[in-house]
């Protein structure tokens, strides 16, 4: 990784974590447990890729960053619920994420589910009220349609049910990249989207673009996570090593073998950089992260 975008990385978790503090209702007011559950979870370390991503993004075009504070926000609050019920024994039944102890391990199934469903909304009432976005209400009315979609059947939680569906059965190569499109791609490329929804004058040849990108990036994300869940080890994972393999889902390294699976990463990337040809230099820590992307260790 290189120094700028190490750099970059840094001041954009910092800022999150901040934005996501300030928007979280607090432990103290009532109900204190669920309140506590969204706190732990979503306070819980993590990439914070997709904000990442909308800080970017804004940077390319020129959005100062407390104008994307909200969107950013929103869009981790949806991964993060999506990570408390993906956890639960009715899905992956994982115990352990980000190094700590998945939400239904640290509290109990119930609570689990109610905080998921209690992140979700808060996504929506975001883009909906807060004060710092003020890009006109159509644009804002597009932000929620978009979030929407890339969270709902015809996204995130469609390539959820096709991931379950798919568990012990052999598919093709384009079946397990629609399941991925859906199931990581759509939320990260909502991510982008959402920056792009805040500046209204964008030119469609840069959205185009700029979401193209985010559909390479999605996919070559993936194929990184399959990657290390067969090369790396529990403790740099933060969750559970193996896990994959272990449920018989189908994977890219199962599927291309795991030399092909990183030429795969490769070409995504390549795609990826191809889509930002267009940009100059403001579209540099969008290239960087690309390949931070395929050669991150966790």
């Amino acid at each position: 990784m290189n120094n700028a975008l190490k750099d970059y990385i840094k001041l954009c978790q910092s800022r999150t974590e901040n934005a996501l503090e300030h928007r979280l209702p607090s432990a103290d007011i009532l109900p204190r447990k669920l309140h506590e559950a969204m706190r732990y979870t979503v306070l819980n370390g993590g990439k914070r890729m997709r904000p990442l991503l909308t800080y970017c993004t804004g940077q390319v075009l020129g959005i100062p960053p407390e104008a994307l504070d909200a969107p950013a926000c929103a869009v981790e609050f949806i991964h993060v619920y999506s990570l408390i019920h993906d956890d639960l024994p009715a899905m992956d039944d994982d115990d352990l994420r980000r190094g700590k102890p998945t939400c239904h391990i640290a509290y109990d199934e119930a609570t689990a589910i109610l905080t998921g469903d209690a992140l979700q909304a808060l996504a929506f009432q975001i883009l909906a009220t807060d004060p710092t976005i003020t890009t006109p209400a159509d644009h804002r009315l597009k932000m929620i349609t978009a979030l929407g979609k890339a969270s709902g059947s015809q996204g995130m939680v469609g390539g959820q049910a096709i991931d379950l569906e798919s568990v012990g059965k052999k598919i093709s190569l384009p079946e397990l990249e629609n399941m991925h499109i859906h199931k990581t791609g759509a939320l990260i490329r909502a991510s982008i989207q959402l920056a792009t929804l805040a500046q209204p004058d964008i030119d469609a040849t840069h959205i185009k673009n700029l979401d193209h990108y985010a559909k390479c990036i999605g996919l070559s994300f993936q194929v990184k996570d399959d990657i290390l869940d067969e090369e790396s080890d529990t403790e740099t994972l933060g969750k559970t090593q193996g896990k994959d393999q272990s449920n018989d889902k189908p994977t890219y390294p199962a599927l291309l073998g795991l030399n092909g699976a990183k030429h795969k990463a490769q070409e995504l990337h390549e795609q990826a950089l191809e889509s930002l040809a267009i940009f100059g230099s403001e579209a540099d820590l969008l290239r960087a992260l690309s390949l931070y992307i395929i050669e991150r260790t966790h």
